[in-house]
């Protein structure tokens, strides 16, 4: 895999010629995956690589002044870049989207963005819209481009179409299996593993606590089902996101694991935790008995749902 760093100010231009899509692709659900699919189609007709051509920090960010914390993600860069390359893209074009890109005339963006990317063709979505006031799009794509253009109509899937604001909402709602099947791969979030406060190993569930970014969409908080991979091995986990009402409130939401058959030290490791059930809410228990009493149901739960 590839990394092309675009930017107004240092113009560079690959040496291979590139078939590309491009898009946020936020959550790299199904619709973004018709895209790479047609993208990969696309380069070998045309005898290149493919790539794939994102922004950076997120175009609401440089368009409304939004702070990054505040322009929540179901995927995080990093993310959708391994998912990316997980599902055959060769290249990733990272565009540096600054205000002065943002400002570009559609003429300027595809003559001085993509015109720096040796494009033979671009994939882009039916909705693609960019340059000044977004005012580009498909078709001004194919006046002003150099290269062939082809245009990905709506993925649907019942009576709506699959987008990132969809699969949002459900996981907000805990609708956490609804959500994958539209995304086309399983809910992650991933993060280092930090101190805490013990609390759970003195209740005999000792958990790894996750520092994850602000970046991140919150989903429904509460207990779930899932996993974690480590060292090669996928581990059943019972997942809280949350704030430990009941021994170890927290005012900031916390997420941690109960990893299931595993002893080991994580401190400081990057873990990603698989979100496949939602169990049930945060409840304040009057007793530290009926908590462990809850939890030792919630393993029970995991085990049965996770197949371990």
């Amino acid at each position: 895999m590839r990394m092309i760093r675009i930017d107004l100010e240092h113009p560079r231009k690959p040496k291979i010629p590139l078939a590309a899509c491009i898009g946020y692709f936020d959550g790299m659900h199904r619709g973004h995956q018709a895209l790479i699919h047609r993208t990969e189609e696309l380069a070998q007709e045309l005898h290149c690589e493919s790539a794939l051509i994102t922004f950076e920090p997120d175009p609401w960010v440089t368009i409304k002044g939004m702070s990054p914390a505040d322009a929540e993600h179901i995927t995080t860069m990093r993310q959708r870049i391994n998912l990316a390359v997980s599902y055959g893209i060769e290249n990733i074009c990272i565009l540096e989207f600054t205000k002065a890109m943002a400002d570009l005339s559609p003429e300027e963006f595809a003559e001085r963005v993509l015109g720096q990317l040796n494009l033979s063709g671009l994939v882009c979505g039916y909705d693609f819209h960019y340059g000044y006031q977004g005012k580009g799009d498909s078709e001004t794509l194919k006046q002003y481009g150099s290269f062939r253009v082809e245009v990905v109509e709506e993925v649907a899937d019942g009576s709506d179409k699959i987008s990132s604001t969809r699969i949002s909402k459900l996981l907000e709602h805990g609708e956490i299996e609804e959500a994958e099947r539209l995304l086309g791969h399983p809910f992650e979030m991933e993060g280092k593993v930090i101190p805490g406060r013990h609390k759970g190993t003195s209740l005999g569930f000792p958990t790894a606590n996750i520092q994850i970014s602000p970046e991140y969409l919150t989903p429904k908080p509460g207990v779930y089902s899932g996993s974690v991979l480590i060292d090669g091995i996928r581990h059943p986990a019972m997942i809280n996101l949350g704030h430990n009402p009941t021994m170890n409130y927290t005012e900031r939401l916390s997420l941690e694991a109960h990893i299931l058959d595993y002893s080991g030290n994580l401190y400081g490791r990057m873990l990603t935790l698989r979100f496949s059930h939602y169990l049930r809410p945060e409840i304040h228990f009057q007793s530290k008995d009926n908590l462990i009493m809850q939890l030792e149901q919630d393993v029970r739960s995991v085990r049965k749902l996770e197949h371990a």
